[in-house]
């Protein structure tokens, strides 16, 4: 079945979720298209746990909590999700623009926005974990609670790893970080915190093996230091925080300016593409910061600046959205 709508935003994560408020409040009907089957994007599917610290009026912000609030937000406009589905081909129509999606459905619509962050991204595998992901190993943590009381291995050295463990600290019965480096990638000041905390560091070091207990549950891993003893540790969870690799899929077919796996905008948020946009971390301009923040403000951006290509007649700034009846 094909549908109609003002604006097809592509991703439902923060950014989208916004950008489709934004949407609502300037009158446009809209579509959420979303290749994962929940909105949030990166953070529902890897850290909805974890506390966020740089966006707007709050201290802190727990990461389902943002995007419970971002779609309790544009709930009252009522967008149509279509999660679980992919965006295959874009072209360009009298008036605006066709997406197909896998499986075939064709959504018309006077603009798109692009909103799909890093695109569809692929944790790095751990090679001794082979076999082991969902039955003891996770790349991320969805529910901290489901670690309670286990010990638990975090393995990699990036702000990710330092993240998990200072989330799973205060609830685990043991976490240990190893590295397979002396140094890490993560920030200084993430790093004095997790050593603050009496967290094991066991650096130029490699998880090698899993070991199995009698019921078929993780029980221990075994690790092999460089220039030392290997030694086993007690583990009934480990955390592969190793990293992932991106992928903007089609959408680098679009005809689309590609800059370093990012989509080149101008002030407005247009592509090189007409009624084509992009914002949050996929769009890309001279002295972009990738922020939460950020892509919030490019959302009303390409919006407002979206409203005004589907009506002239339209003004750029709608007013404030605390002057709305």
């Amino acid at each position: 079945m094909d549908s109609s709508y003002d604006l097809v935003i592509i991703g439902a994560g923060p950014t989208g979720l916004f950008a489709a408020y934004y949407a609502g409040f300037r009158g446009l009907s809209m579509a959420v298209v979303d290749s994962l089957p929940e909105p949030g994007g990166q953070v529902t599917a890897m850290y909805p746990e974890k506390m966020i610290f740089d966006v707007g009026g709050f201290a802190a912000v727990r990461g389902r909590d943002l995007v419970q609030g971002l779609v309790d937000q544009v709930e009252p406009w009522q967008p149509a999700y279509l999660l679980g589905r992919k965006a295959e081909k874009l072209e360009s129509v009298d008036g605006g623009v066709e997406l197909t999606l896998d499986g075939g459905e064709v959504l018309r619509a006077g603009a798109v926005l692009i909103t799909a962050g890093i695109g569809e991204f692929t944790p790095r595998p751990l090679p001794a974990g082979d076999g082991w992901l969902g039955r003891g190993m996770v790349h991320f943590v969805p529910s901290l609670q489901v670690h309670a009381g286990q010990h638990v291995v975090v393995v990699g050295g990036g702000d990710s790893a330092f993240d998990w463990c200072l989330a799973l600290h205060p609830i685990a019965a043991s976490v240990t970080l190893v590295h397979r480096r002396a140094k890490f990638r993560a920030a200084e000041s993430i790093v004095r915190e997790v050593r603050g905390l009496g967290v094991r560091m066991i650096t130029d070091a490699e998880v090698t093996r899993f070991v199995e207990a009698p019921d078929g549950e993780l029980a221990a891993v075994e690790v092999a230091v460089k220039n030392g003893e290997g030694e086993q540790l007690p583990a009934n969870a480990v955390v592969a925080a190793l990293g992932f690799t991106a992928d903007l899929g089609p959408i680098e077919s679009w005809g689309l300016e590609i800059d370093h796996r990012a989509i080149s905008v101008d002030s407005t948020m247009a592509t090189a593409r007409p009624r084509v946009y992009a914002a949050g971390d996929v769009a890309a301009y001279p002295g972009k910061v990738k922020l939460i923040a950020t892509g919030f403000g490019e959302a009303a951006t390409a919006v407002n600046n979206i409203a005004v290509a589907l009506d002239p007649e339209a003004h750029l700034f709608p007013g404030h959205s605390s002057n709305a009846e």
